[in-house]
């Protein structure tokens, strides 16, 4: 068992086995990194094949290479799991009149169609175990717009819907569903925008931190991956067995604007 930094509980995950999508570095294998401490068996998953490889060997999981934006392959497997971690993303930040629509598209086949082909392949046998977690990494995007990230927000903005229904649909046979929404987090997804939000801003690399990703938020700070896998921890616990239907934010103050 593993005892939760902060909040104060005990989460026991022995004999669950979690998926990870996007596992393989940042959010994601912080997560496969919580799970597996509170003694579930987790299976990463990350297009980066090496990359899920290494998380699981360091954890004592397994390792799936996928790329999520093949709907066609990934509706053509089977998946079993206790907890489904829906983490996958990518960005593209650009105005609308200079967004591609290949791209758009994308965005939204894998930050929404595939987990909703997750999702619809994992609920059968939570349903018939009468137990099941499942858990969106959303964002603050999720809840508010920025400009230049048309995608990435109607992405987030459909996972939230996603979830919800999901959570009505599973509550009365035991599964709960919900999304995390931080912030800016301390990830390669976000340092790789640096130089694009400059470009698009008008301003400084050095700035962007400062007034375009903390601009909003109370806490001048971004947040670790670490912080955003203990809530996750925790959404999968005996504690949470109520909770579903909900977003947490985790936004430094931004969505209290």
């Amino acid at each position: 068992m593993a005892e939760q930094r902060g909040l104060g509980n005990t989460t026991d995950l022995t004999g669950r086995t979690a998926l990870v999508t996007g596992g393989g570095s940042g959010i994601g294998a912080a997560c496969a990194r919580a799970l597996a401490g509170g003694g579930a068996h987790v299976v990463v998953i990350d297009r980066d094949a090496e990359a899920a490889e290494a998380v699981a060997i360091e954890i004592g999981g397994e390792s799936l290479a996928l790329d999520l934006g093949d709907l066609d392959a990934l509706a053509a497997r089977s998946f079993d799991a206790d907890i489904l971690l829906n983490n996958a993303g990518i960005q593209t930040v650009a105005p609308i009149v200079d967004f591609d629509p290949a791209t758009f598209r994308r965005m939204l086949d894998i930050m929404v169609t595939a987990p909703f082909l997750l999702t619809r392949a994992v609920l059968p046998g939570m349903y018939q175990r009468r137990w099941g977690r499942i858990v969106n990494i959303s964002s603050v995007h999720g809840l508010r717009a920025s400009e230049y990230k048309s995608a990435y927000v109607t992405a987030k903005h459909a996972l939230e819907g996603l979830s919800k229904v999901t959570a009505l649909e599973g509550g009365p046979r035991g599964v709960t569903s919900n999304c995390l929404n931080p912030g800016y987090v301390n990830t390669p997804l976000v340092q790789k925008q640096i130089a694009d939000q400059a470009r698009t801003h008008g301003i400084p690399e050095s700035e962007v931190i400062e007034k375009v990703m903390l601009a909003e938020s109370a806490i001048k700070r971004l947040l670790e991956p670490e912080e955003v896998a203990d809530l996750a921890l925790w959404l999968c616990g005996p504690m949470a067995g109520s909770v579903t239907g909900s977003s947490y934010t985790m936004d430094g103050g931004w969505s209290a604007r």
